[in-house]
């Protein structure tokens, strides 16, 4: 989920082109929705954004059950805060976060992180 459409598009087509399966969101209501609907193995999600910002969907998110996606690992990415080693992150529910703006290494070291937890 990133609200920024060319921060959402540059993402995702870095994304597709390392193998992963991407579905875009421009905000914490359409994400909720994607979760529901494909029941990703990851998601990625600003702080700040419209209508619904990543905490409350955070929230949202961690509702659902298993089956419906509730457990699904969601990484933060925010240019408020600069903590290197993601803490303030997980004590919030998030696996990690990545500080913007973040290179794609950065992107892809907390994927990899996160997906072999």
């Amino acid at each position: 989920m990133e609200d920024h459409a060319d921060s959402r598009d540059l993402i995702g087509a870095f994304l597709r082109q390392k193998g992963a399966n991407v579905i875009s969101a421009a905000d914490g209501f359409e994400g909720l929705e994607a979760v529901k609907t494909h029941h990703p193995d990851l998601v990625l999600s600003d702080l700040v954004m419209p209508r619904r910002d990543g905490f409350e969907l955070l929230n949202d998110i961690r509702s659902l059950d298993s089956s419906g996606g509730g457990s699904v690992p969601v990484i933060a990415m925010t240019a408020l805060l600069r903590y290197p080693d993601g803490q303030p992150s997980r004590d919030t529910g998030f696996e990690t976060h990545l500080a913007k703006p973040f290179s794609p290494k950065q992107l892809l070291d907390a994927i990899l992180y996160v997906v072999r937890r």
